[in-house]
């Protein structure tokens, strides 16, 4: 099966019930490392929230020049992923990188205050990112292992939800910012550096800190209460972790990614359209982001318990569809009140329906104990895409004008769609 379209069976006895009361659920590793992304969120999505319009009006970049730094801000990410994914498998302890990982990105918040150039500021979001990339596979990794298949979906719903309720948070708290500090950008940066510094507190605090190793079905709900003994195999080798490619359901599910990525436009180009496409006014710009977080929160765990249910494949490719739908009304929608609405709306579909469905597909393809190599592979697939997607962009912006280049984004998205449809085809046409 290529995308799993239904829930993996789970042998009798691993899906009885090991909690009692609202956090039954879901593991309590999935609720602290959620109340880190929070955290963190609130700090990454105030600087989001506010960068390209700061790049683009205060410091005069191009849309050439702010696709190049999106692109640095997206794709350095995805090369560290490999690394981050490779060293948490190899020594066993996802806490560990995870937490490099977000003390990293904490440490580079307050370095914005002394950035003006282009290089300064690529350096600074390079180094950013690559925290980002250091962290990203060994959390997921954490969560997956600490749920049984059955319900990886609505566990990476949950951990989504408490993500997005600090995006939603974030631009909340720029946006305030700005309208009450006299240099507003430099506060803002201010107080993304302090709250980042929390979230990695909480990390080192509260995530269980044992080493994760091989694992059978009976004990993977159990992950995050109870140390798993090392079983004396060799570190993992990087030829194993990339030996995973192997497999034909994951390396369709790198292709996939990889291929709809290339025509995923950013999140900060989506809204720097939407805000000249709706003459929405700069003060209002940092809360844009608030409505895709706030669509994303509320759907997100029914969204992945419904993927759980009825298929993951169709879920991922209804969220592209949706994404597209979103891309025609930017294109040729009248310019009413009700634009930006139904954008945000779309767009926040778009991110329940493949944000967490995505990672959660692996569990039933890679082995335990490369699951972060695993997801690392896929997850750079789609960031690497999605880097080349922002230069492209932004060039075909400065050379065309916004209109032309979303609309070959739209075109694009529409063809590799309709590919991945027939590469991750149902598990009964695919014997």
């Amino acid at each position: 099966m290529y995308l799993t379209d239904r829930s993996a069976p789970v042998k009798a006895g691993t899906d009885r019930p090991r909690r009692r009361g609202p956090g039954r659920t879901v593991a309590p590793v999935v609720l602290v490392l959620g109340t880190v992304s929070l955290i963190t969120d609130i700090s990454s999505e105030m600087v989001t929230a506010v960068l390209p319009l700061y790049l683009v009006t205060t410091l005069g970049f191009s849309p050439l020049g702010f696709g190049t730094l999106d692109g640095v801000y997206n794709g350095v990410s995805a090369l560290v992923q490999l690394t981050g994914g490779h060293l948490a498998d190899r020594v066993r302890n996802h806490k560990l990188m995870a937490g490099l990982g977000y003390g990293l990105s904490a440490l580079c918040k307050p370095l914005l205050l002394l950035a003006g150039s282009i290089g300064a500021l690529g350096t600074v979001l390079a180094l950013d990112r690559t925290g980002k990339g250091l962290r990203t596979a060994p959390r997921d990794a954490m969560i997956s292992l600490s749920t049984p298949a059955a319900r990886q979906g609505r566990a990476f719903g949950v951990h989504r939800a408490m993500d997005t309720t600090g995006a939603m948070l974030g631009p909340l708290a720029a946006f305030l910012i700005l309208r009450a500090a006299v240099d507003g950008y430099d506060a803002v940066f201010g107080v993304s550096a302090c709250v980042a510094a929390v979230g990695v507190l909480v990390l080192v605090l509260f995530v269980p800190g044992r080493r994760h190793g091989p694992k059978t079905d009976e004990a993977v709900g159990d992950a995050a209460d109870e140390a798993v003994v090392a079983d004396g195999r060799q570190p993992v080798r990087v030829r194993e972790a990339l030996a995973l490619l192997r497999l034909p359901q994951l390396r369709a599910l790198a292709g996939c990614a990889a291929l709809l990525g290339l025509t995923t436009v950013s999140d900060a180009f989506v809204y720097l359209l939407l805000q000249r496409r709706a003459g929405i006014g700069e003060e209002w710009f940092p809360l844009l982001p608030l409505g895709t977080a706030a669509v994303f929160l509320l759907l997100a765990v029914p969204v992945g318990a419904l993927a759980d249910r009825v298929g993951r494949r169709t879920v991922f490719l209804t969220g592209h569809a949706v994404l597209l739908t979103g891309y025609a009304l930017l294109l040729w929608a009248p310019a009413t009140p009700a634009l930006p609405v139904a954008v945000l709306a779309l767009h926040g579909t778009f991110y329940a329906a493949t944000d967490g469905v995505l990672p959660a597909a692996l569990a039933a393809v890679v082995p335990d104990r490369l699951r972060a190599s695993g997801l690392a592979l896929v997850g750079t697939s789609q960031a690497l895409a999605r880097f080349c997607c922002s230069l492209a962009f932004g060039a075909a912006w400065t050379v065309w004008g916004d209109g032309p280049a979303l609309a070959g984004s739209a075109i694009g998205l529409l063809c590799c769609a309709g590919v991945a449809s027939i590469v991750l085809r149902p598990a009964e046409t695919s014997r």
